[in-house]
């Protein structure tokens, strides 16, 4: 049984585009809400779906550091995409972020995603030792 929540802001992500928060410290485990590729100095989407998974995954990175974890620490990944046929160039930047032993993965097409991303990433991360 879980006992405590932790909510976790990072102040070097991009602003949350609704009513939540970056992350959930439930015991040793770290649940990230979605991250577009944001740019955080500016709240936009840079142009194309190699530059937005990148900047997706230093998103990720940057909440993962503010909740005591990292990329390293990732054990599930929810990948989703405007479209799949961008599956190839998502998943060949996605491999120089995660790299061994790689988390599971789940890798679907959604509908839309807000702000007209074409990318968002969610992970499950353990808290560093």
């Amino acid at each position: 049984m879980i006992r405590m929540k932790k909510t976790i802001n990072a102040p070097k992500a991009p602003a949350a585009v609704g009513p939540y928060v970056h992350a959930v410290e439930a015991g040793e485990l770290i649940f990230t809400s979605g991250q577009l590729g944001l740019m955080p100095e500016t709240g936009t989407l840079p142009e194309g779906v190699e530059a937005q998974t990148h900047q997706s995954l230093k998103n990720l990175a940057v909440v993962l550091e503010a909740a005591g974890s990292d990329l390293e620490h990732v054990v599930k990944t929810n990948v989703f995409l405007d479209d799949i046929n961008d599956f190839a160039k998502v998943n060949e930047i996605y491999a120089q972020y995660f790299q061994g032993e790689t988390p599971a993965r789940s890798c679907v097409q959604a509908a839309k995603l807000p702000k007209g991303g074409l990318v968002e990433i969610e992970v499950i991360a353990v808290k560093k030792d």
